[in-house]
């Protein structure tokens, strides 16, 4: 049940709000009633009235000096605001006996049947009811039309007897139920005892929209660690959450694949594109930077020793630019399949000096047997960005495109030559592949420079490279065949 704008609002403890928010309940609610009791309840238990308080018994008829009457409020229509009284059609209504001195640990009920507002409202109570010589005075109080509430407003008020919280609330459910009412009563050792519990306890997602949607009626004290449970004390909390799980996929566990599949599913689950985003580039930014160095140390060695020393630092290197060379090839991937990879295609783009390096370390024999894969993975890199581009996935500009062919078609050439193609085979065929394509999408002029440095993808059977044989035919067609806008102008005053 959600609070009612008219009856809970953020409490003050003050005496004259408390006082203030009573009177406003009496005059919406016709809380005072002199009519005659048409319904009876009967009494959950019994006892003799003994005059002490804590022998008073909750619906106990023959000791109760209050009977209240519960019952659905419906509200009137807008064009009709006072043509339905509290008595017409009740959906649900029920006499609960209770006692004023009980009642008066609710600051609401403590407010209404004080001397003072009990006289402004009926100075004199009309026909008191007579049970065994005592006045009962007859209330009313409406309750919100929704399930349960007349069964939570009685729950509420049997704790005011009882104290048997703990039973009361047996699950997060239950305390989210009686804590709107025990708000809307002013009933504080309830309040208290529900927000402690709602602390304490797990939230399903529909359970904490509830919490939320009653925090702004509890006090700032009493919210303070549920506002600490749903909401993030910085800022850029998710962006930092993120960056602390792809650092732990990339660098804290041995066996990384789970990890990095299920940190993979949170990131395509962020609501947040661009905080993935940047989280991403950051990441890979990193990552880019230690292969490059580690390739960079291992190409142009600036240290020096003992001949066992320096092969160590350099498989060293070689595995360092291996480890983070994977790291890499996931994130590009994520980057890919988030539709977040320009940026990341731009710097791959712009990597002349590391591909020098590249072709220098795959140049000799020293990587096969420290890092055999190290080239494969380096190429699958090149390869999804360049697919990406080929495909329309990331619209790369005219310089970023030839600039991807102009730098990594010789780290293909270098890797052809060098690295065994049995096993890359299909890896080299889909790089041509993709390379050419791109090729296709440049000026002619580009073309020119970048199409005879393809010749390696050629074989001695030309029905095994038709995808060169494409690109050429196309150029050559392009070229025998110029547009020429003056002609096409001609042709149309025609």
């Amino acid at each position: 049940m959600i609070p009612t704008a008219g009856v809970l609002r953020k409490r003050q403890r003050t005496t004259t709000t408390t006082r203030h928010s009573s009177t406003a309940a009496i005059a919406n609610s016709s809380f005072f009633d002199t009519t005659h009791n048409r319904h009876l309840c009967s009494p959950t238990t019994t006892a003799t009235a003994t005059g002490d308080i804590a022998s008073l018994l909750f619906n106990d008829a023959s000791t109760a000096d209050i009977v209240l009457r519960l019952f659905t409020d419906v509200i009137s229509p807008p064009e009709s605001p006072s043509s339905v009284s509290v008595d017409s059609a009740p959906i649900s209504d029920l006499l609960v006996y209770l006692h004023s001195d009980i009642l008066r640990r609710s600051k609401y009920f403590s407010a209404l049947l004080s001397d003072r507002w009990i006289g402004n409202v009926h100075p004199q109570p009309s026909s008191p009811d007579k049970t065994s010589d005592r006045e009962l005075f007859r209330l009313n109080l409406g309750v919100p039309p929704s399930p349960g509430s007349i069964q939570n407003h009685l729950t509420v008020l049997e704790l005011l007897y009882t104290n048997d919280f703990q039973n009361a609330v047996e699950n997060a459910s239950t305390a989210l139920d009686l804590l709107p009412v025990a708000l809307e009563l002013l009933f504080e050792d309830c309040v208290r005892w529900c927000v402690d519990y709602l602390e304490a306890v797990p939230w399903t997602e529909e359970e904490e929209n509830r919490v939320v949607n009653l925090i702004p009626f509890l006090s700032e004290e009493e919210s303070k660690e549920l506002v600490a449970r749903v909401s993030p004390v910085e800022e850029d909390a998710c962006e930092k959450m993120l960056q602390g799980l792809i650092s732990s996929a990339t660098n804290n566990y041995g066996n990384t694949a789970f990890v990095k599949a299920f940190v993979g599913k949170i990131l395509r689950d962020v609501s947040s594109r661009e905080t993935a985003k940047r989280v991403l580039e950051k990441a890979f930014r990193k990552s880019l930077k230690t292969v490059k160095q580690s390739l960079e140390d291992y190409s142009s060695p600036v240290f020096r020793g003992d001949h066992n020393e320096t092969e160590a630092i350099q498989r060293l290197n070689l595995h360092k630019a291996s480890t983070n060379g994977k790291h890499l090839l996931w994130l590009v991937e994520r980057m890919i399949e988030l539709r977040v990879a320009d940026a990341a295609v731009r710097e791959w783009s712009e990597q002349e000096a590391f591909t020098g390096d590249l072709k220098r370390a795959f140049g000799d024999d020293a990587w096969r047997n420290i890092v055999p894969g190290l080239p494969a993975v380096i190429l699958r890199c090149t390869s999804k960005l360049a697919h990406a581009v080929c495909a329309g996935t990331i619209l790369a500009s005219t310089q970023v495109r030839r600039k991807l062919v102009e730098d990594w078609l010789p780290v293909l050439v270098v890797c052809k030559d060098n690295v065994s193609p049995a096993s890359n085979k299909s890896l080299y065929l889909e790089l041509e592949e993709t390379f050419l394509r791109i090729i296709s999408t440049l000026p002619m002029s580009d073309a020119q420079d970048l199409l005879p440095q393809c010749l390696s993808f050629s074989t001695r059977n030309v029905e095994d490279c038709p995808h060169l044989v494409t690109a050429f035919n196309t150029w050559f067609r392009r070229a025998a065949h110029p547009f020429k806008l003056d002609s096409l102008c001609d042709q149309s005053d025609i």
